[in-house]
């Protein structure tokens, strides 16, 4: 048989490896929409299951037929508006000029220290035209998912449409539940932000992949077999595998596609639930393929900023969702 070819993997773009801030990402771009609703949403990982839908698309050689793939679920509880922050634009970017906080609940004070009042009245004489940008910080209600904590998650979501439909949404929702069936539709493209999977410290040959040396020619059989020939520098080079960090790292990925958003979890919980998650209770969606971390991480996602065209787009039609036993009975 052939010898199966693994070459060393560990790209530069992603240095140095160390561990993310914060169990959650942080989303630093996004893409532009003329609707006036959230641009992104979030949810926690619920585990995978397979699924068949039907290929209808025109170039595919199986269309027509069943196609089955693996999906991931996604817990999704309605995310609440906590504040509405107001940004203006200056020589070295953008500025927080203002933040104006709604009534805060219970949850929301195991996050962040409680404002004394509502702050709702510096909205009657705001003016949109005198801002770059308005965005709003969301936080997630835990509580209302599987997850088994209380505190929530605060984060940064922009909105769509101009800065006047931009403050009329974020008035109108101040405070306010948001669900995920009210951002996203079926078939759509979506890219995922989130913590991958920790590992721990690792030594190169998972790390970075290298291959074993051989008994013969070093000391060592899982050490770099060179540390380079020039050493004029002083120090061995951080591009040499060497032993570390490995996962619970930010990761983003591009352009999955939506299957299902639905409210009704008993037509994808598993029997005896998902492995470390338990049974979705509210609001969910699957998407094709799997995503980074592991069940119970939060993962954030938004609509895609740089769409493939070979990626369906369409409302896949579907036609079974696996719901046998994931416990191996």
């Amino acid at each position: 048989m052939p010898t199966t070819r693994s070459p060393r993997h560990g790209s530069m773009q992603y240095w140095p490896r160390k561990r993310a801030k914060r169990a959650y990402a942080r989303v630093k771009s996004w893409p532009s929409s003329g609707k006036a609703k959230l641009l992104g949403f979030a949810g926690y990982k619920a585990g995978m299951t397979t699924l068949t839908y039907l290929e209808n698309r025109k170039r595919s050689k199986s269309k027509g037929e069943e196609v089955a793939v693996p999906a991931t679920v996604i817990e999704c509880p309605p995310l609440k508006i906590a504040s509405i922050r107001l940004y203006k634009l200056d020589a070295s970017g953008l500025k927080l000029k203002d933040e104006i906080y709604g009534k805060v609940d219970n949850e929301l004070k195991r996050k962040i220290p409680s404002p004394k009042k509502p702050d709702e009245k510096k909205l009657e004489g705001l003016n949109p035209a005198d801002y770059y940008d308005i965005r709003v910080n969301v936080y997630t209600q835990p509580k209302m998912s599987a997850v088994g904590k209380k505190k929530p998650e605060l984060f940064e979501v922009a909105l769509g449409g101009s800065n006047e439909d931009r403050l009329k949404f974020a008035k109108e929702n101040l405070g306010k539940e948001v669900f995920v069936n009210n951002v996203f539709d079926e078939g759509q493209l979506l890219d995922f932000h989130a913590v991958t999977k920790g590992k721990g410290f690792q030594g190169p040959v998972k790390r970075f992949g290298i291959g074993l040396t051989s008994h013969k020619a070093e000391k060592a059989r899982r050490n770099p077999g060179s540390l380079g020939g020039w050493k004029a520098q002083g120090h061995f080079m951080y591009r040499i595998a060497h032993a570390g960090q490995t996962g619970y790292h930010t990761r983003t990925e591009y352009n999955k596609w939506l299957l299902k958003v639905s409210d009704k979890p008993e037509e994808v919980n598993p029997k005896g639930g998902f492995i470390r998650y338990g049974d979705v209770k509210g609001y969910y969606i699957i998407v094709k393929g799997s995503v980074q971390g592991p069940a119970k991480r939060l993962v954030r996602f938004n609509l895609a900023s740089r769409p493939d065209k070979n990626v369906p787009t369409e409302k896949p039609n579907i036609t079974y969702i696996n719901q046998e036993s994931k416990q191996g009975n």
